[in-house]
């Protein structure tokens, strides 16, 4: 789905419908925005981080689009096409917990080495309070990445080896929803 169309074949939208929770005419819709913002058919990392520069007009969101970015682009060819776009979205938005966990892993997993450290999860914690800036305050005990990540930590790492698993994300986050809940971005646009 390179090069900009005016509409989905039958056969890529008889695909989605399949592999998203948006029904035909959803995707239609969805498909005549893109095209309409993305005449080229893809997104760039600079257009991307545009679109989250409007939900956060107070903070700088470059970062935590960046790393979000990357979950989008798939194949990581460097822009995101109206597939990977609306998978995305489906998951984000209308998916079953476990799928936006898997998700949010992919998130913070950022060297993509299927575990989480300390490290990673404070990229996109810092990013992330970059992002609100000083719109949302938070509680003493969470002021700082550092000291939401030790928390996150000490309530996740099970076996304290520094790094998070997959299934200690998943048992954590259903203890702690706010760790998800970055994804709930989209929620009111679709």
């Amino acid at each position: 789905m390179g090069k900009s169309q005016s509409k989905l074949s039958n056969d890529q939208l008889q695909e989605l419908v399949k592999s998203t929770y948006f029904d035909k005419r959803e995707l239609q819709q969805w498909y005549k925005g893109f095209a309409k913002d993305c005449p080229s058919g893809v997104l760039s990392k600079v257009e991307f981080q545009k679109i989250y520069k409007q939900f956060f007009p107070f903070g700088d969101p470059s970062s935590f689009a960046d790393y979000v970015f990357n979950v989008f682009d798939e194949n990581k060819n460097g822009s995101i096409d109206f597939k990977e776009f609306i998978c995305a979205l489906s998951v984000t938005s209308r998916g079953q917990l476990d799928e936006k966990l898997v998700w949010a892993f992919q998130l913070y997993d950022i060297d993509n080495d299927g575990f989480i450290s300390y490290n990673e999860m404070l990229q996109i914690v810092q990013a992330i309070y970059k992002m609100v800036g000083s719109m949302v305050k938070l509680p003493e005990d969470e002021d700082t990445p550092e000291k939401r990540v030790n928390k996150i930590f000490a309530l996740m790492d099970k076996n304290s080896d520094g790094k998070l698993t997959m299934e200690e994300f998943r048992e954590g986050s259903k203890k702690d929803p706010t760790i998800v809940q970055a994804l709930s971005l989209y929620d009111g646009l679709v």
